[in-house]
Formats: C-alpha cells, sequence, structure tokens
C-alpha cells in the first residue's frame, strides 16, 4: 500500500487505472470506515484500485467546533487501511489541498442543504460538497462509497454528482454498530464508558418514534416533541428528532419509504444516527 501526500504523485500513480474505488474520510478511522473500504475492493474487483483520502476539512467545521482538536492517526489509520484492501491512502496536507484560500466552492440547494444537519450547522455541506468535489477531481474514481450513517450528507452528494454529470457511481454502505448498537463514530472516542451506554438512547428514541407512527399514529409534531422531550429528560440536548421521507427528506407521509433521523449532544460530544423503514 502506498502513502501518497501530494496530487500530482497521486495521479503519477492512478494514470494506469481505470477503475478506482474511493472512500474519502477523515481520519480516525473505525470498523464503520473500513467496511466501506471492503465494498470499494469487491466492487472494483481485484484489478481495480481502491484509494481511501485522509483529510480533516477546516471548511465544513464552524469556528466554535473541533476542527483543532479532531483526532489525528495518521499511522494508525494506515495500519488499517492496509488490512482491509486499500492500495492508496492520499493524506494531503491543507496547504496541498487548499495552496490559497478556496474563494470557489460548490453550494448545495438550500431545500436539502440547510435543513436538519444544515440547518444546525451552517455551510457544513457547502465545506463537504467542495472539498468532495475538488477530491473526485482529483482522484477521478469510477466509484464512491460513503456511509448510511451521514445519511444526508450521503443525500447531498449523491445529488451533486448527479446535477454536476459527475461519471462516478455513488455507493452507501450501512450503518455499522457495536455490539449494543450504537453507531460507530469517530466522535464517539469523546464519550466516557458511562456516556457510551447512556448514547444507546438516541438510537431507542428514534425506534421509539418508529414504532408510535407504525403503530398508527400521525399527529408527527406532538410525536417529534415527545421524542425530544424524553432525550431532555435524559440529560441530552437535542437538536432534532424526525421522521423524514427517504427520496428527499420531506415531511414524512403514508405510503413512503420513511428514515428516521436524529442529533442530540450528550455531555459536550454530539451525536447523530437514523433508521431507515420501508
Amino acid at each position: 500500500m502506498q502513502v501518497i501526500h501530494t496530487t500530482r504523485e497521486l495521479r503519477d500513480a492512478l494514470a494506469p487505472q481505470r477503475q478506482r474505488g474511493f472512500v474519502p474520510t477523515m481520519g480516525n478511522l473505525h470498523e464503520g470506515h473500513l467496511a466501506l473500504v471492503k465494498q470499494a475492493r469487491e466492487r472494483v474487483g481485484p484489478a481495480g484500485t481502491v484509494v481511501a483520502s485522509i483529510f480533516v476539512n477546516r471548511l465544513q467545521f464552524a469556528p466554535h467546533e473541533d476542527f483543532d482538536t479532531y483526532p489525528r492517526t495518521l499511522a494508525r489509520d494506515c495500519a488499517l487501511l492496509q488490512g482491509a484492501g486499500c492500495d492508496i491512502v492520499f493524506a494531503p496536507s491543507e496547504q496541498e489541498l487548499y495552496p490559497e484560500p478556496q474563494g470557489y466552492k460548490v453550494v448545495p440547494p438550500a431545500e436539502l442543504a440547510d435543513i436538519l444537519e444544515g440547518q444546525f450547522r451552517p455551510g457544513f455541506f457547502t465545506g463537504v460538497c467542495t472539498v468532495v468535489h475538488k477530491l473526485f477531481n482529483i482522484v477521478q474514481p469510477t466509484l464512491a462509497v460513503f456511509g448510511k450513517k451521514d445519511y444526508q450528507q450521503l443525500m447531498v452528494l449523491r445529488r451533486m454528482v448527479a446535477q454536476m454529470a459527475l461519471p462516478i457511481e455513488i455507493h452507501g454502505g450501512e450503518t455499522r454498530r457495536s455490539d449494543e448498537g450504537l453507531a460507530l463514530s469517530s466522535r464517539n472516542g469523546y464519550l466516557s464508558e458511562a456516556e457510551k451506554q447512556e448514547a444507546l438512547r438516541l438510537s431507542r428514541t428514534l425506534q421509539a418514534l418508529i414504532a408510535r407512527w407504525q403503530a398508527g399514529e400521525r399527529d408527527l409534531a406532538a410525536l417529534e416533541a415527545d421524542a425530544m422531550q424524553s432525550l431532555r429528560e435524559a440529560g441530552w440536548a437535542p437538536d432534532y428528532l424526525t421522521l423524514r421521507r427517504q427520496r428527499d427528506l420531506g415531511p414524512a407521509v403514508d405510503g413512503q419509504p420513511l428514515v428516521a433521523l436524529g442529533a442530540a449532544r450528550l455531555g459536550t460530544t454530539r451525536l447523530i444516527d437514523n433508521l431507515e423503514l420501508s
């Protein structure tokens, strides 16, 4: 496995390769990331090349968020990626990826990017789309794999690829969970052992929201308010718990595939999760 730090060296290494699978990450990897790499490996086949990028993207962090303290664990990440079947790790410096201030940015449509995560993290999806589009231009993958845990992000990036007519297949990997059911996340490392047990409450609250909908309750505002209150009473600070259409994240309606999504802060750590239902 090669570890490459510059765009020029990466392009030279990839020049002979036609089938390219790509998994963008910010590092501090866990089994969920590795599962995405393994899926990329399977989908491009033994003759294809799998690239994983490791880059903590300043553009998607608000000033009060954890950009400076986000864990950088490159040596450990590379060892894990080698075991998962990765061929090339692209780990550019900030100066390499943004040699000058990034004045040109990819701004996704407000109706998708300014709701839910975008409402509570203004500019987040502009930062994500800008860095991913730039990485796509560098890697020129035929396939890119993203996790469904970041459900809205996956939808935003699918739309970007479609509207920009990029020749890239986007594959969504299922959310990986601990044996107890906690969605794997790099930010889980901020949690104490007691908080990791309490963190299971987020997915259980989403399950309860789904159960009430499936039982026939249709006052969505009341269902969401009850879910939010249940987390508050347990000491959480929820941003949203909601039931939306899978196809466009519009409000839930009968007869369409739905997804329950939630984001809440437990102590100082902000967690997100989602559960699909047909």
